[in-house]
């Protein structure tokens, strides 16, 4: 007689999930070459909070019943070491300077320049135009150093 199939629930971590129909006799490396053909390696199957590394273990031994749940979690693949004397993989292109990336640097500059024109001209600055020149250098302050922290 034929082998009673069984339906399992494969739920990814974006909450998606996709029915396998599978025999009890499978194996775990079976199921990850069935329903991930090409990924079986980056393929990671939990029940039960378990890790299942076992790829020869059957899914009978796991008891699994109908509509179990198997929690799936695929990484991105590896990059393939190069052995040494090949030429590796290219490095990207480096990214073009754009403006976001220019801006910081250029308040700073703007910065520096307004200090010395208020060092040199202090009878052109008032006290208003002061505290507001400390309080946007404070500003300019913390938001280079949360951009570089991370």
């Amino acid at each position: 007689p034929a082998e009673p199939t069984l339906v399992l629930r494969l739920k990814f971590l974006n909450d998606t999930e996709r029915l396998a129909r599978v025999r009890p006799g499978d194996t775990v490396g079976a199921l990850k070459r069935t329903y991930f053909p090409g990924q079986e390696q980056q393929v990671r199957l939990i029940y039960q909070g378990q890790l299942l590394r076992d790829d020869t273990q059957s899914l009978a031994g796991l008891h699994l019943g109908h509509l179990s749940v198997l929690h799936c979690h695929l990484s991105p693949p590896s990059v393939a070491p190069t052995a040494p004397g090949s030429p590796g993989p290219r490095s990207p292109a480096p990214a073009a300077l754009g403006v976001g990336s220019l801006a910081l640097p250029l308040f700073v500059l703007l910065l520096a320049l307004l200090w010395y024109l208020q060092l040199q001209h202090r009878h052109v600055f008032t006290a208003t135009a002061t505290t507001c020149l400390a309080g946007l250098t404070l500003l300019v302050t913390f938001v280079a150093f949360a951009m570089y922290r991370r």
